[in-house]
């Protein structure tokens, strides 16, 4: 049984670690610029492609992605219910758009969000991810026949919590992906009105995600 100071401590450290812009600390690793000054001056793997090319965007990526994963499989060790591992979630997801480390501005959390959802369900040695995994799909069919990420974040995103409603998981963790779609939407606001307008910028090869 897990006590409410151990379900605090794991909530408070997935915060501080989704405040770890991947992005910001690639960047400065590899001497390349600030991607908060740069590009469409967002902290993420699509500007930091744009900045520094594949590598640094991947390894962006990755990190990422993990801030929202790792939090998720250390709940699960400790035993956490739905109610501790949702708030652990949507913690990891917050503090990647409001990273305390770095003024608050962080990146769209497209990544930190698949991190998550794959993270839901994950049996010991199991390859079984009911929630990240069809979100993926749906992200990389949408990007691969539109070729706009932002609008495959938008769909991936939105469609989710339907997922999550089908998989027929808790309440708390329907609450947390409504929540989480709900602030990638709301994050991607400049992205919907350039594509009312049909100026977004189309996806090609190099870009990783919309991030």
């Amino acid at each position: 049984m897990i006590t409410i100071i151990t379900a605090a401590a794991l909530i408070i450290a997935a915060y501080l670690l989704g405040s770890i812009s991947s992005a910001i600390i690639v960047c400065r690793l590899m001497g390349l610029p600030d991607p908060r000054t740069q590009g469409s001056n967002n902290p993420g793997a699509t500007n930091v492609l744009r900045i520094g090319g594949k590598k640094p965007a991947a390894i962006t990526l990755l990190g990422d992605s993990l801030k929202g994963l790792l939090p998720m499989l250390v709940g699960h060790l400790l035993g956490v219910g739905p109610a501790v591992l949702a708030a652990t979630g949507l913690a990891a997801f917050i503090g990647h758009l409001f990273p305390v480390f770095f003024g608050f501005q962080g990146g769209k959390g497209v990544a930190t969000a698949f991190g998550v959802q794959f993270g839901i369900w994950w049996p010991v040695f199991g390859i079984w991810w009911p929630i990240g995994l069809p979100v993926l799909l749906i992200w990389l069919f949408v990007a691969k026949v539109l070729k706009i990420s932002s609008l495959a974040a938008l769909i991936s995103m939105a469609l989710a919590p339907l997922i999550v409603w089908l998989m027929g998981l808790p309440p708390a963790l329907m609450g947390m992906q409504l929540i989480m779609s709900g602030l990638l939407i709301w994050r991607h606001r400049s992205n919907i009105e350039k594509l009312i307008s049909g100026r977004e910028d189309r996806l090609t090869d190099k870009d990783p995600s919309e991030d």
